[in-house]
């Protein structure tokens, strides 16, 4: 296995560890998790070293990808795998914060609406032997999501100081450009799609 697939599967690997971490019953077993005050914003450690795993899952995102094209290691595991991941990390840490009545529901759903048909689109396309590059729409997107979830975990730190709901604003223009990067590649999938209709 070549080292941009390693790190895509370091990438899942960690999912669960951020998971654990965040939903672990600490009160229930007598650990007491200490908080932090930053500027009279309080974050839990727990948050902290969250942040600080899913920075290292997004640099190896950056990494794998960057990696295995300038080396000619672009695989059909990679092809499957990446983006997969890419999504199974934003959207688990969106699923933790709807867990705790942190973000509404809508722009969740929405995302996660757009990821299942887009996969389903590009999966016919797939079967007819086109494949469909990321787009700008698409990367904007995935940049937004990422922003978003590190200001969530950060308490909206520095924009809470000002008290402007900048993780807010950004979740919801991450939802906006999900569904318009969506409607992009349903339009450029249509003919697959329709065409036994």
């Amino acid at each position: 296995m070549n080292l941009p697939n390693r790190l895509t599967l370091f990438r899942i690997i960690l999912i669960p560890l951020i998971v654990l971490l965040y939903l672990f019953p600490y009160a229930q077993v007598g650990i007491e998790v200490p908080s932090y005050m930053v500027a009279g914003v309080s974050i839990s450690l727990i948050n902290m070293i969250n942040l600080v795993i899913y920075i290292i899952a997004a640099i190896t995102d950056a990494i794998d990808g960057h990696y295995a094209r300038k080396h000619h290691m672009i695989t059909t595991f990679g092809k499957f795998a990446d983006p997969i991941a890419d999504k199974l990390l934003t959207t688990t840490m969106f699923l933790l914060f709807l867990s705790r009545g942190i973000i509404p529901v809508i722009p969740v759903i929405l995302m996660i609406a757009r990821d299942t048909v887009v996969d389903g689109a590009r999966m016919i396309a797939s079967s007819n032997g086109k494949v469909v590059a990321a787009g700008m729409m698409g990367k904007l997107k995935t940049v937004l999501q990422m922003v978003t979830v590190a200001l969530i975990l950060l308490n909206n730190l520095p924009f809470e100081i000002l008290h402007l709901p900048i993780s807010l604003v950004l979740l919801w223009l991450a939802a906006f450009v999900s569904v318009l990067s969506g409607i992009q590649y349903l339009n450029q999938l249509k003919e697959d799609i329709f065409e036994t209709i």
